[in-house]
């Protein structure tokens, strides 16, 4: 009997998935190189994101031989990767390396992309990444300043949203499958995982990933509670205290 078809909205946390994830971080890029943030959707398929030398080197010698020693692919999978370009790139590197058809490789267009700075745009990476960092961890609805270029100026709640989308169309479209996410940036990857773990998502970058690395999605314990919330009100509007259910 076929399976019936239905739409998959992921839910977090999630103890259970359709099919199996590998998170991938890109290597390198050359703007990473060159300490430039490169954020600004505009500039995805510039060849100042394309793998620079060192970035072809992590996935060549680091992330081809540990794919297969973590057994991804063994019966084919699924290249999501960004259109950005050391993405795109990589997804190629691997589907050469591993004998995978280049019609398994899904390019996606938008909701992998690399996490917007806004303002911190002009600035270096690594001053980029401290401000994002500490701003992180004071609540999952910081962003960065916005700035004039139309750089999208992301939280981690924004990042979330994409994530839950893309993972939602992979859950509806694949089952049982291998389904490699490659993502240009660390963020996208730390924060999924931190949500289907359904960790404090301040805490994501207990997840981040290297250039070139990558590790299967991990799964949470505690399965989504589907229950409706109820609350008592004694003194309205000041609703705090949670009702036995």
């Amino acid at each position: 009997m076929p399976r019936a078809a239905g739409a998959s909205l992921v839910r977090f946390p999630a103890d259970a998935l359709n099919n199996r994830y590998w998170l991938v971080r890109a290597g390198e890029s050359y703007s990473e190189s060159f300490g430039e943030p490169l954020t600004n959707p505009v500039w995805k398929t510039s060849e100042r994101h394309g793998l620079s030398p060192l970035g072809k080197e992590q996935v060549l010698r680091g992330l081809t031989p540990d794919l297969e020693s973590l057994g991804a692919c063994n019966d084919g999978c699924w290249l999501w990767p960004s259109i950005t370009q050391n993405a795109y790139q990589t997804a190629e590197v691997v589907a050469y390396t591993l004998g995978i058809g280049r019609s398994r490789i899904v390019p996606e267009y938008s909701f992998l992309d690399a996490r917007g700075v806004g303002a911190l745009e002009n600035e270096r990476l690594e001053f980029a990444r401290r401000i994002v960092e500490e701003g992180d961890l004071l609540d999952a609805g910081w962003k960065p300043q916005k700035g004039t270029d139309g750089t999208p100026h992301e939280s981690i709640n924004d990042v979330l949203v994409r994530m839950r989308q893309v993972l939602s169309i992979t859950e509806t479209q694949y089952f049982g499958d291998d389904v490699l996410l490659i993502a240009p940036d660390s963020d996208c990857l730390s924060v999924l995982q931190a949500a289907v773990l359904g960790v404090d998502l301040r805490q994501h970058r207990r997840y981040a990933f290297r250039p070139g690395e990558v590790r299967p999605l991990q799964l949470s314990t505690v399965a989504f509670d589907s229950r409706p919330v109820s609350f008592s009100c004694p003194d309205p509007p000041k609703c705090t205290r949670r009702a036995d259910t």
